[in-house]
């Protein structure tokens, strides 16, 4: 049992931590506010070799393990979450599945412009009918003259339109009891993409609605075996929660160090605060539970990297990491005072962004349904 990282994972580490501290760090507050995509921020990602880690070289990939991939998600939440979703959703929900079923084809065709960062890929299963009940989906694929013809909507999708968006996999009813996965490109006619949506965190990220009216696309486009889709998109939300995990870990720590040190700098009584009992509480017990956190997603990460079962520890790191993140943003807020309820303190943002973390890649509930049945109850 090693609970050292290498030193490749380090010197990964310490790339994006510096990346993070000082190309996000500076605008994090003002792209949030003007609810802004960080173009310019996916670019240098891209450029540093980021948004394709885990995918081997031959595609454009990085080489890297879901370890490495693990350490650069936490990193970058640690400032800011939007652009740490950004390129979460892209690896683990846009790029992983048509790496893990695509065809060479479609590999070729798809990943070496998803790992560049020049496109991001998106995945569309969330539905207003089918949401923890993903099998419920109601998006529909009929075959028709050498094509599919799809119709429905999905709700809740990542990454789908940007400027840079240029393919979603979504899943669609191929049959009364049968569902399969399609590559539907950016552009094509039928597919639609809504108009934002207005939400509590995550500003600078990019979610919105999609509508298929009509949409046409080859018979190539189908991801993996037909009927396969269910099975599929299972095992693409156990590998993304390792990604959610990292980010739950990544907030909760950039949380503390943002209390750390304002508590080292705020004075009371004639004292910096930090000094008072109260406050040393609440940071012990912040950074205990993320050290318990980290080697949650670690082990996750690691399991996977050997090729074993990694389902029910991804769903125990996402459980424990999510309300973990929720729980030191409110403690941070509550150290920084009122400054805390201030939009220029990062905690202020730290807290809208904290709660999704305990909905999305599967709520809490399901977390716990997932880790019971692979408990054997």
């Amino acid at each position: 049992m090693d609970f050292e990282l290498s030193d490749d994972h380090r010197l990964l580490q310490r790339t994006v931590r510096d990346f993070a501290l000082k190309e996000v760090a500076p605008v994090a507050e003002e792209l949030d506010r003007h609810k802004r995509f960080p173009y310019e921020i996916v670019s240098k990602l891209g450029e540093l070799g980021l948004m394709g880690i885990p995918f081997p070289e031959e595609y454009g990939g990085g080489g890297g393990d879901t370890l490495a991939y693990a350490l650069a998600v936490e990193e970058l939440t640690r400032v800011d979450s939007s652009v740490a979703i950004t390129l979460c959703a892209h690896t683990s929900l846009g790029t992983q599945p048509i790496y893990l079923f695509g065809n060479e084809e479609q590999k070729r065709e798809w990943l070496p412009e998803l790992c560049s960062g020049r496109r991001l890929g998106a995945f569309g299963l969330t539905e207003p009918e089918a949401g923890s009940d993903a099998g419920n989906t109601r998006t529909r694929a009929v075959r028709e003259n050498g094509s599919w013809v799809i119709n429905g909507a999905k709700q809740f999708i990542t990454n789908a339109g940007t400027e840079i968006s240029g393919v979603v996999t979504i899943t669609a009813r191929t049959g009364d009891d049968e569902i399969s996965n399609f590559i539907v490109p950016n552009g094509t006619p039928g597919y639609e993409q809504g108009e934002p949506y207005r939400k509590m965190g995550w500003n600078a990220s990019d979610t919105r609605p999609l509508t298929f009216t009509d949409c046409r696309v080859p018979e190539k486009n189908m991801l993996g075996p037909r009927g396969a889709g269910f099975k599929q998109f299972l095992h693409i939300l156990d590998i993304g929660r390792i990604g959610v995990a990292a980010m739950g870990v990544g907030l909760a720590q950039g949380a503390l160090d943002q209390a750390l040190a304002y508590a080292k700098e705020r004075k009371a009584f004639g004292q910096p605060i930090s000094k008072f009992q109260a406050i040393q509480g609440k940071l012990a017990d912040m950074s205990t539970e993320i050290e318990a956190g980290r080697m949650l997603v670690y082990k996750a990460a690691r399991l996977k990297d050997r090729g074993e079962n990694f389902t029910l520890t991804a769903a125990q790191a996402k459980l424990k990491t999510g309300r973990l993140a929720v729980r030191c943003a409110e403690e941070a807020v509550q150290i920084h005072g009122g400054y805390g309820y201030i939009e220029e303190y990062p905690v202020c943002r730290f807290y809208r962004d904290a709660k999704i973390l305990t909905i999305g890649e599967g709520t809490d509930e399901v977390q716990q349904m997932v880790i019971a049945r692979a408990l054997g109850a």
